[in-house]
């Protein structure tokens, strides 16, 4: 495993470690018991925010801050953090207890969007605030680039429909949850008076409301 870590992390962070520990311990799920990724996914979270937030302030010196948020948050959300942990081969690296093997959560977006940051909150101790730079502007870079518009939340964007035909702020309710604890699925109904309800499933309760609100504009459409 050192040998194909090592390999891993050269060719796919683009950086040479010095502590192969710190890289173990980001692919390691709580569920082999003992020290686990989450400390770093904190720290790595903090990094890529601060590292996306002052990329976006750059390229966009005219935009007002309501759309640099809304560019921030399509970039840093779970799922955009999954995507490119796949590209690079994250799921084959994870680590997990055998439930949770079994269970697919190297398949997860929650768990693959952690390590990711984990990996660059690795990243950050190891190689310095350069070394993270360096790997987030790469891998992100297709994101940056096909952001032509500020995208709107589909949360937002139905709360605003609502505004706009006089009607109550939509609703969302939990209706369900599924899965193990480690790799949860939730089903949210969102409801807004006299326009109409729509019903989605997600890995977090965040997720699911976004999907329901996504689909209820595209009936509203």
């Amino acid at each position: 495993m050192s040998a194909e870590l090592t390999g891993f992390i050269k060719d796919k962070l683009g950086h040479n470690p010095r502590d192969l520990a710190l890289f173990e311990r980001a692919l390691t799920h709580s569920s082999v018991g003992g020290d686990s990724y989450e400390r770093l996914e904190f720290l790595g979270d903090r990094v890529l925010g601060m590292v996306m937030a002052a990329a976006l302030f750059e390229r966009y010196p005219n935009e007002p801050e309501g759309n640099l948020s809304k560019r921030f948050n399509g970039l840093v959300d779970r799922e955009t953090c999954a995507e490119n942990g796949r590209e690079i081969g994250v799921p084959a690296l994870v680590k997990l207890g055998k439930q949770a093997r079994e269970d697919g959560a190297n398949q997860s977006d929650n768990v693959i969007g952690d390590v990711v940051e984990a990996l660059i909150g690795a990243l950050f101790l190891d190689g310095g605030l350069d070394a993270a730079k360096r790997f987030i502007l790469d891998l992100w870079q297709p994101d940056l680039s096909s952001q032509r518009r500020a995208p709107q939340h589909p949360k937002s964007a139905l709360q605003e429909l609502a505004a706009a035909r006089g009607v109550k702020a939509p609703v969302y309710e939990v209706v369900a949850r599924t899965g193990a604890h480690h790799a949860p699925r939730f089903t949210v109904k969102v409801a807004v008076q006299q326009l109409g309800e729509a019903t989605a499933e997600g890995a977090s309760k965040q997720e699911a409301e976004t999907a329901a609100a996504s689909s209820l504009l595209a009936n509203l459409k």
